[in-house]
């Protein structure tokens, strides 16, 4: 008898910087709906940072200068659609986000006026960031 074999999917999300404080997120097209930072799936015989700079673009119609892999994100239940491991990527861009392919809107957010709900587990991956670039502090496994 043989079992199929199963590993969690890839994904990279990214926090996208313009200028001083603001974050970039999109509202989503598909299911589960609600605000969500930019990001997907990697693609097959694709690095993470192809990824990262490939969805960034699709999603928010801006050329993104990756600056640092922030953390990885690997909780079993943080997509309940799959078991997703995601791999979060700090970036700047110039410009003014437009919504694409699988976001409705794209817009910059400052930390005391995100929209809800964020979802999958980006409210966690925000309140983390900010605390990163207040404290340097990293999120902890």
């Amino acid at each position: 008898m043989s079992q199929k074999h199963r590993n969690p999917l890839l994904t990279v999300d990214i926090i996208i910087e313009i200028g001083s404080g603001g974050i970039v997120l999109i509202e989503r097209k598909n299911p589960p709906h609600g605000w969500a930072l930019p990001g997907g799936f990697v693609d097959y015989g694709e690095s993470i940072e192809a990824a990262a700079v490939r969805e960034a673009k699709e999603e928010t119609c801006l050329d993104v200068v990756l600056t640092e892999q922030f953390y990885t994100y690997s909780d079993p239940a943080r997509d309940a659609r799959h078991h997703t491991v995601s791999t979060v990527f700090i970036a700047s861009a110039e410009g003014v986000p437009h919504g694409a392919d699988d976001a409705k809107v794209a817009r910059q957010f400052e930390e005391n006026n995100l929209p809800a709900p964020l979802v999958f587990d980006h409210a966690r991956i925000v309140r983390d960031y900010f605390t990163f670039k207040k404290t340097g502090e990293r999120p902890k496994p």
